[in-house]
């Protein structure tokens, strides 16, 4: 296949992009590196099946030739990264999306929409299924990215009920591992950083709040799956096994070998208190389930880190 990929230079677009060219498909990378990285794509330099362009999708784009797949990951993921920037957001989101869709469209191409189980907000309902529909502060302070993520869904199914477009929706849950910028500011990151560092680790709140945490590998496979599977609606990737703030932080502490400290701060506003996928659908369609548990995922995250934050 010929792919053509946005956000290519970020954390898991570009380990996405290393598993369809490990498959023998050409990869056609676009990226504006507001928060993507051509570290990312360096070991790519010279790679005959892959191609990067620098450009911001939520400006027009077309690419010449063939195209057997559009997937949209473009956009910041991390709360400092989407509220630093909420207008691009908003912008890759709408603009962004309508821009992919309209190349699938022209060329007949899968649409592949990286979303997120930012969509559920605070929900009320754990885990969550696809068919939650959510609980989302609109004008809150994560807003940009959760409606940005919410419109891209609805523009997406638009483009597939009124053109025809063969369509995919992922809603992807926390997912680390190497690649991740050190300032990322997601709390997997923020804490290898800061154990490395012999730094207190930062627990907003209570520490009770849940993430479900995927690693990277994990992830992509699923994703991968999902891509060439027949499956339209939206579909969750992520792992089901739940931690608190406070067991991410332990376990962190135990793979790092730190004797940092952990201090708590005021929990910022719209924190979900839990985030957990009900992943049934993707182990019936896609015959996927995560098989690195945390403290594995870790333990191979951290050589990445160490080496980042020297």
């Amino acid at each position: 296949m010929r792919l053509v990929i946005t956000g290519a230079a970020g954390f898991l677009a570009s380990h996405l992009t290393d598993r369809f060219l490990e498959a023998g498909d050409e990869v056609i990378g676009i990226d504006n590196l507001l928060t993507g990285r051509m570290e990312n794509l360096a070991h790519l330099e010279g790679h005959h099946g892959f191609r990067f362009i620098r450009h911001d999708v939520s400006a027009a784009f077309d690419i010449e030739g063939t195209v057997d797949g559009v997937l949209h990951f473009a956009s910041a993921a991390s709360p400092p990264d989407y509220q630093a920037h909420p207008i691009e957001t908003l912008r890759v989101g709408s603009e962004g999306t309508r821009h992919g869709l309209e190349l699938a469209r022209q060329k007949g191409a899968r649409f592949f929409l990286a979303s997120t189980s930012e969509v559920y907000g605070d929900p009320q309902v754990n885990p969550q299924p696809e068919t939650y529909w959510g609980h989302v502060n609109s004008i809150g302070p994560r807003s940009m990215y959760d409606e940005a993520k919410r419109f891209a869904e609805a523009m997406t199914m638009a483009y597939h009920r009124t053109h025809g477009v063969d369509t995919r929706i992922v809603r992807i849950f926390n997912t680390y591992g190497p690649r991740m910028r050190p300032q990322d500011g997601r709390v997997v990151s923020n804490f290898l950083v800061q154990a490395l560092r012999g730094e207190p680790l930062t627990v907003y709140g209570d520490g009770s709040q849940t993430r479900s945490f995927c690693y990277v590998s994990d992830e992509v496979e699923g994703i991968y799956r999902l891509f060439n599977s027949d499956r339209t609606l939206p579909t969750n990737i992520g792992n089901p096994v739940e931690f608190t703030m406070l067991e991410l932080a332990e376990a962190v502490l135990a793979e790092t070998g730190s004797s940092s400290p952990i201090e708590y701060r005021a929990l910022p506003g719209d924190d979900p208190k839990v985030r957990q996928p009900d992943i049934t659908v993707a182990r019936e369609i896609l015959g996927w389930e995560p098989k690195v548990p945390l403290r594995e995922g870790l333990a191979r995250s951290i050589p990445y880190f160490r080496t980042a934050v020297a």
